[in-house]
Order: C-alpha cells, then sequence, then structure tokens
C-alpha cells in the first residue's frame, strides 16, 4: 500500500525524543497507507501542507460528500485547512476546484433559519467567510 514517503521518494527520519507531538504524527502519517488516512488525518496532513499533491484530491473527494467532514475538532476542520492552501496547491486539479466551489456556493447560499437550531450543518461564520474568500479567488 503506498504512503506520502513511497510517492515523495525521501524518508522522514525519526524526529527524535524532543520532538512535538505534532512533528511525530506527520512522520507517522507520511509513513500510513494512503487508503488508511482518516479526515483527522488529512486535516492535520493538509495543515502543514504535507503531501498535499496526493491527499488534496482525496481530501476534495471527501468534501464533495461531506462538505462540513470533521476531524476532532469541528465540523469543517477539514474544509478548513483545504480552503487555507495555496493557490498553487491546485494547480492541476482545476476540475476538483470547481466541483469542490460548486458544492460550497450551495452551502453559503443555503436557506437562511431564523432558528439556529434548525439548521445543524450550517457552518460557523469564520468558515462562511473563507468559503466565500475561496469562491472568489
Amino acid at each position: 500500500m503506498t504512503t506520502i514517503e513511497q510517492l515523495e521518494r525521501e524518508i522522514s527520519p525519526d524526529p527524535g525524543p524532543n520532538a512535538t507531538s505534532l512533528a511525530r504524527r506527520c512522520t507517522d502519517l507520511r509513513r500510513k497507507p494512503l487508503v488508511e488516512l482518516t479526515v483527522e488525518d488529512l486535516r492535520i496532513m493538509l495543515g502543514q501542507e504535507i503531501g498535499v499533491p496526493a491527499l488534496l484530491p482525496r481530501a476534495v473527494q471527501v468534501l464533495l460528500h461531506d462538505p462540513l467532514a470533521k476531524g476532532d475538532y469541528y465540523p469543517g476542520d477539514l474544509l478548513s485547512n483545504v480552503l487555507q492552501l495555496p493557490d498553487t496547491a491546485w494547480s492541476g486539479l482545476q476540475a476538483e476546484r470547481k466541483r469542490l466551489a460548486s458544492v460550497l456556493a450551495e452551502l453559503v447560499a443555503g436557506p437562511p433559519f431564523s432558528d439556529p437550531d434548525l439548521r445543524p450543518r450550517d457552518p460557523d461564520r469564520l468558515l462562511r467567510d473563507t468559503m466565500v474568500r475561496f469562491l472568489g479567488r
């Protein structure tokens, strides 16, 4: 099963005893088979801009089915990290970007409800603003 290390043909050295938990986790995730990566794993790696060419298409597939897919923190945490990637991350992925933008445009334009309890899938304001900026790029 393919890993980020195999795709990039670069073996990560062990981070050592003084490394942060994030550094250790990223090293472990570079060695984990791509097919086994969870939403949280994608969130972490893309947030650190590690393995983006391999992981961004996978993350987009997750987000097309569930734009507010949740890692360990909050609904939409994967989307937040994906939307904060630089525009260069999308080179060669214009079709995927367009499909994701279509889904996000629907989400942003969703029907307004006066009762917040009636919109459990409505993203919070900060995430909504990030989506609008992404759609405007």
